[in-house]
């Protein structure tokens, strides 16, 4: 009964997120579903950055893994844009990251990476890692910043929020709570429950 629970308000965690951030979040998420996308969508055209680079990285079954992560970031990238199931993306986002940081930069850092070195300095050693991991680090915090805050009032996920607060007959003037004339209540980012 209490491991039931707790999947229902994972569930509704995870896929009823806060959508009354300020609007100025689909900034970041234009910014982080774009890079996604692009990453994505090269990973199929450009065998260096598909599966050219995850064979020379060691990942097993290079094509598939390839064809994995550059799917997750096109489908990905564009429901962040969107600002669509934003948690539920943002989580294996995060987790990309990291692995991409653990298998892409230890080895930069060491001098032993199997993929091309930067073409000026630095192109080993701590310096290299900071400057190389930019657009990694600022992928993984705008990711965890989403998996936080939510995809904000302007997103298909605010949208659908307040088309299920309408089909139950609820005012959503409030965006924080709202209760209607059914004696049902309405928060902006918890469903329905019983007004009590």
């Amino acid at each position: 009964m209490k491991s039931t629970s707790r999947l229902f308000r994972f569930k509704d965690w995870l896929f009823d997120p806060p959508v009354t951030g300020h609007p100025a979040t689909a900034i970041m998420r234009f910014m982080a579903g774009g890079v996604f996308l692009s990453e994505g969508i090269m990973k199929f055209v450009f065998a260096n950055q598909g599966v050219g680079r995850f064979t020379k990285l060691g990942f097993p079954l290079p094509d598939l893994t390839a064809s994995f992560v550059g799917g997750l970031e096109v489908v990905g990238g564009c429901l962040l844009i969107a600002g669509l199931l934003t948690r539920a993306i943002a989580i294996p986002f995060v987790v990309e990251m990291l692995v991409a940081i653990l298998a892409t930069k230890i080895s930069l850092y060491l001098g032993t990476s199997p993929l091309p070195l930067p073409p000026a300095p630095p192109r080993t050693g701590m310096w290299a890692v900071l400057h190389e991991s930019r657009s990694d680090w600022a992928q993984l915090l705008t990711s965890l910043y989403l998996i936080i805050v939510g995809p904000g009032r302007w997103s298909l996920d605010a949208r659908l929020h307040r088309q299920r607060a309408s089909a139950v007959g609820v005012a959503t003037r409030d965006p924080h709570l709202a209760t209607g004339s059914t004696g049902v209540t309405v928060t902006a980012s918890r469903g329905v429950r019983e007004a009590g």
